[in-house]
């Protein structure tokens, strides 16, 4: 017999112990630092450019998303990185890619609840959206960020996101020129109709914070714009504003347009150009438009507002 055969039973315990603890310590260490599987973001798919922007927003990159390429021309920022899976269109997704994603969720807005049948076979579908009937866009886009943020297990990211982006709004106000006319916000569907924006929407919701006055004294619907040929536009005095995309030809066919060139707010003040942001967009549409604003409009009213100072 050896020596360890007559070990007392509590120098084994002790022995054990010490080899143990360590792994016990291990242990709850990385319990401590490794994030479980409920904290990680769910794989995500969506075909709603607001609700893609909102989360890229997050922090969260999306498995796949809608025309990635349109979202490109009409949105931009946030950018959509390399290695998401183009959907294809966004009423006509491609299903059998959707299906090989693997994903734990798909994110829609109303205006494509008729695929939810489909789409539910493919992963649990969730509805969110901002803009409808008697709704505020402002609030509404505070709680649908609230909204994708729970489904991506990232709520401090949502808080963090509206603190941001209100403080943002808060800052481009005070840096904002003195004596800015009201503003007349345009798209061009063609080269004798637009897109005017004037209540509801995102464009006004980020004029409300900037404190910046609306032209369009008419009708819009619940997205914020009305569809009007540019002679209702005739007389308005007010600082144009236009948000690209164009469609093609016509910016050259308004050089040849007597009816463009005689629209009081184009030959009384220089016409303001802004890159395309998404008029159906969420907090960062918001923000790009608030920033992209700002800057233009520093450009025509600071000399202006030099000379007052001066006085």
């Amino acid at each position: 017999m050896t020596d360890e055969t007559f070990q007392p039973a509590h120098s084994r315990s002790a022995l054990a112990a010490l080899v143990v603890t360590p792994l016990l310590v291990l242990l709850l260490l990385a319990s401590l630092t490794l994030p479980s599987r409920a904290e990680e973001p769910p794989d995500v798919a969506t075909l709603d450019w607001t609700l893609a922007e909102t989360l890229l927003a997050l922090g969260v990159v999306p498995a796949g998303v809608a025309q990635i390429d349109a979202y490109g021309d009409w949105v931009l920022e946030p950018d959509i990185p390399d290695g998401v899976s183009d959907l294809g269109l966004r009423t006509q997704p491609n299903l059998e890619l959707l299906a090989s994603l693997g994903l734990d969720r798909i994110l829609i807005s109303p205006m494509f609840a008729n695929l939810e049948p489909r789409l539910s076979r493919i992963a649990p579908v969730t509805t969110i959206g901002i803009y409808g009937p008697d709704s505020d866009p402002w609030q509404s886009m505070l709680k649908a960020t609230r909204q994708v943020a729970e489904v991506v297990n990232r709520p401090q990211a949502a808080e963090r996101l509206i603190d941001n982006t209100e403080a943002y709004l808060d800052e481009t106000r005070e840096r904002l020129p003195e004596n800015v006319p009201p503003l007349l916000l345009v798209q061009f569907m063609d080269a004798r109709h637009v897109r005017v924006f004037g209540e509801s929407g995102l464009y006004q919701a980020v004029l409300d914070h900037l404190g910046l006055d609306n032209a369009w004294p008419g009708p819009t619907n619940y997205w914020g714009f009305s569809l009007v040929g540019l002679e209702r536009l005739a007389e308005l005095d007010a600082q144009l504003v236009v948000i690209e995309p164009r469609p093609a030809g016509v910016a050259e066919a308004l050089k040849s347009s007597g009816l463009w060139r005689n629209l009081r707010a184009v030959h009384e003040r220089p016409v303001i150009y802004l890159p395309p942001v998404w008029s159906f967009g969420a907090l960062p549409s918001a923000k790009r438009f608030a920033g992209l604003l700002a800057t233009a409009l520093q450009a025509p009213y600071a000399v202006a507002d030099e000379g007052k100072a001066d006085d």
